[in-house]
């Protein structure tokens, strides 16, 4: 039986979570909505694991990721668990290789298609064993390659516009969009470059240093 707390701020999603652990046997000793909670939480108790989302309040990003990666660095050797709907390529890759390596897991939960075997995976990582996606695998050697591939064909228009110093404003009038489009395309940008959760400006300038890199 292990001792979980979990990080999850969907309130559906963490209850049927909860109702999982249970049933196999696990005990959820906390439940919580934000990555703060998540520290507080795994601070003051003894978790056998924790499992957490990677976007979560206050931020809306990267905040569970985060969170996980400090406690990581506070206690090596605790399990975490981290279940989201996407890969955050660089704090990933340090937090899979945090620890040694051990007791560490990714999962993408559209992409869990057994109950049986999510079971196995976090009685795996709670144990010392690493458990990874392939497409989290897959993710991270594309990275390597070329960050820009993973960009649309209009975001990388963009982020084109973008390298010649042009304002959203600009870019609207340039691709006939409405300055809105740009602005979702230049964040969907910033989350696929894997740029750190700054001032606006500056990852502005991190993502033209990136285009003109692969340039």
């Amino acid at each position: 039986m292990l001792n979980v707390i979990l990080a999850e701020d969907s309130v559906l999603l963490r209850e049927g979570l909860i109702g999982l652990m249970q049933r196999f046997g696990h005990t959820v000793s906390a439940a919580v909505g934000s990555a703060p909670e998540l520290l507080a939480a795994a601070r003051h108790g003894r978790p056998s694991l924790v499992i957490t989302d990677v976007r979560m309040p206050p931020g809306f990003t990267d905040d569970g990721l985060r969170a996980a990666l400090t406690l990581r660095e506070e206690h090596p050797d605790l399990p975490v668990l981290v279940l989201s709907q996407y890969v955050v390529q660089t704090y990933a890759a340090d937090l899979l290789s945090s620890g040694t390596g051990r007791a560490v897991g990714y999962l993408l939960k559209d992409r869990i298609g057994d109950v049986t075997d999510f079971a196995d995976a976090i009685v795996e990582v709670a144990g010392g064993g690493t458990v990874v996606d392939p497409e989290v695998i897959r993710q991270l050697f594309a990275r390597r390659r070329d960050p820009l591939q993973r960009l649309t064909s209009r975001e990388r228009d963009v982020l084109a516009l973008m390298a010649q110093g042009r304002s959203n404003a600009a870019i609207a009038r340039a691709l006939v969009v409405s300055e809105a489009a740009v602005s979702k395309h230049v964040g969907s940008i910033f989350t696929k470059l894997d740029l750190p959760t700054v001032d606006t400006d500056h990852r502005r300038v991190l993502a033209v240093l990136a285009y003109l890199r692969e340039r």
